[in-house]
């Protein structure tokens, strides 16, 4: 009878320097009788004529400078077999000097063992090794409690280290798949049981790898083939790239993004082959050619129109920091992300991480092997991926000068995919052009038209000051009129929610409404706490060159003693998801036409301040005289 199909498990190993990752590497080798003939004579050649015993770690410390120097340097892969199935191991460095080494190997793994010393316990490096874990993703963890031959097989000292691993994992929102002890050296439950701790009833090492499930293969996600280059044969573009997931055949209908341009794949190139194929799945290098001349260039993200990546320009990244220099607010770098390169901006730094007792602390810089979680913004629209969506275009990397900085992976926890408001549907209408000018409407109301956007946090004060505003603007002889928020949700908005997307759609609607009212004359006072510092700008562009953001600025402390709808508390308690300011982002302007703190100031103080803005901005001839403080 054929053998059962036979799956394949990405594994990587991590911990603490000299907690004996490789040892246990050389012994799942042995154990297994997976070890390269003439491999342990090797090994045992090459420790005599050191003058040393035999050392287990020299099988995957294939590096000169690593026996030299007792540690792994560099991640490296080798395969052994169980039973059950095949497994690839990513042997990670445990020195701190070598994160980013450890990181790229982790990056691709299906589980993780985290190896313990049993006498150490829990060291700096395995607190930092099982957070990025956490943060990579990677769920399925099991624990190596090694070397309890030098504890005596103590299991009162078992416990206390296999507690103290429960609690960490635990508190950053993580569990192990198991914990097991063992001795890498002597051989003991890594995948022989042991005699020596009869009082453990536990899996040995490579009874729990059989338990773990490898990830869903790339290509049951959604297709992403990032553009690599564009090569020109006769009359031909073929775009060229690596499948990174889904599949792909000749007649799907590709959407490019950050473009949206759309056309069917006319045929398959692919290298060493005879002839040309009808189809191509992840992991392949091909290229393509289309239906349609379209002009695409590298770092376009190929994708199926029903599950394309995301596009924006801002999101939220769970950030490794290895650069020499502090990574620091305001700061540009390059970032890489799958053939795409841009800078981005540090726009905030929501948290600093210390992994050994996982405090959080806000700063303005992030120090060199420390964690962090960061609001990144480029200049221009990207495509990419939440990371646990598709790994491939979730991941980054950041350069300063001409060296990786920082790695990362993207979530876009409370920002919204930006495709819906820049894709552009109705392509047959016309605009209707109106037969009274706009120097007409001026010489008739006496004032320019315009859009007033007030800003800020909820319980700012923003929709207070507008209509405060409006009556003294009204009382003056202005056409004025207040869109807001809450109104337009009753009727305009009505079918939008809350969401990162509907909270977008709410204001580019919005902004479309307010700058059709200013083209015809009014003066518009939009009260909206619009979050998203790209809506606010897509808002500026409806409004034609007439629009004046003010900020209305009021710590969130302030807001929350408002609370005037009491959505605060509710948000508080957990009753209200993505609630401005509590557990979604604000980004406040950077250089608003006038800025009112509302914390500081009475509102009196406020109103004269905007009024006499407006006044100043919009009033021509007969009306200029009457223009006051208010």
């Amino acid at each position: 009878m054929p053998d059962v199909e036979r799956t394949t498990l990405k594994l990587v190993i991590v911990g603490h320097v000299d907690h004996g990752k490789s040892t246990v590497v050389g012994r799942l080798f042995h154990d297994t009788g997976s070890m390269p003939e003439g491999k342990i004579e090797a090994i045992s050649a090459m420790c005599e004529r050191r003058g040393m015993p035999f050392e287990w770690a020299f099988l995957m410390d294939a590096l000169q400078a690593e026996r030299d120097q007792g540690v792994t340097i560099d991640s490296a892969q080798i395969w052994f077999r169980t039973p059950h199935r095949d497994t690839v191991i990513i042997d990670a460095p445990g020195h701190r000097e070598f994160l980013k080494n450890m990181i790229t190997g982790a990056a691709s793994a299906d589980a993780a063992l985290l190896v313990v010393d049993a006498a150490e316990g829990l060291q700096e490096q395995s607190r930092r090794h099982a957070y990025l874990l956490h943060l990579l993703g990677i769920g399925q963890v099991i624990v190596a409690v090694n070397k309890m031959d030098l504890v005596g097989y103590d299991r009162l000292r078992f416990e206390t280290v296999k507690n103290a691993v429960r609690v960490y994992l635990g508190d950053i929102g993580a569990a192990a798949a198991c914990i097991v002890p063992i001795s890498a050296r002597e051989g003991d439950n890594v995948a022989l049981r042991s005699s020596r701790m009869g009082w453990y009833e536990g899996p040995t090492v490579v009874e729990a790898l059989d338990g773990c499930r490898p990830l869903a293969a790339a290509t049951d996600r959604p297709l992403r083939f990032p553009i690599q280059d564009v090569y020109k044969f006769d009359s031909r573009r073929i775009l060229v790239g690596r499948l990174e997931s889904g599949r792909l055949r000749v007649g799907d209908e590709l959407l490019f993004s950050p473009t949206n341009k759309r056309a069917r794949v006319a045929s398959l190139e692919a290298w060493a082959s005879s002839g040309r194929a009808d189809g191509a799945e992840a992991g392949q290098s091909i290229g393509i050619t289309l239906s349609e001349p379209l002009f695409i260039e590298r770092g376009a993200v190929a994708s199926h129109a029903d599950q394309p990546p995301v596009e924006t320009d801002v999101f939220r990244a769970r950030l490794f920091w290895v650069g020499r220099t502090p990574l620091v607010r305001g700061a540009t770098y390059l970032m890489k992300i799958h053939t795409a390169e841009m800078p981005v901006t540090v726009q905030s730094i929501e948290r600093v991480i210390d992994t050994a007792d996982l405090s959080e602390a806000p700063s303005e810089r992030v120090g060199r092997n420390a964690i962090a979680e960061v609001t990144l913004r480029a200049r221009s629209i990207v495509a990419l991926d939440p990371y646990d969506r598709c790994p491939s275009t979730g991941r980054f990397v950041l350069v300063e000068g001409y060296a990786i900085a920082g790695g990362g992976i993207i979530s876009m926890e409370g920002y919204a995919d930006q495709r819906r408001m820049l894709e552009v549907r109705a392509k047959d209408g016309w605009r209707v052009e109106q037969r009274v000018t706009s120097r007409e409407r001026e010489a008739r109301h006496g004032h320019r038209g315009g859009v007033v956007w007030f800003t800020g946090l909820s319980g700012a004060g923003k929709s207070t000051l507008a209509v405060e505003v409006e009556r003294v603007l009204f009382e003056k002889g202005y056409q004025v009129c207040v869109l807001d928020g809450d109104n337009l949700r009753f009727g305009l908005n009505a079918d939008l929610g809350f969401s990162p997307e509907d909270r977008s759609e709410n204001i580019r609607r919005a902004g479309e409404v307010a700058g059709l009212f200013a083209r015809s004359g009014l003066i518009v006072l939009a009260a909206f706490i619009s979050p998203y510092r790209s809506d606010r700008d897509r808002a500026r562009l409806a409004a034609g060159g007439a629009f004046h953001e003010v900020y209305v600025r009021a710590d969130l402390a302030v807001c929350e003693r408002r609370d005037p709808k009491g959505l605060y508390r509710k948000a508080r308690a957990g009753e209200i998801k993505d609630f401005t300011g509590i557990s979604a982002p604000y980004e406040a302007p950077e250089s608003p036409e006038l800025l009112v703190d509302t914390g500081a100031a009475s509102v009196e103080d406020c109103v004269g301040r905007t009024v006499k803005y407006v006044t100043g901005q919009f009033a021509l001839g007969s009306l200029r005289g009457g223009a006051g403080t208010g």
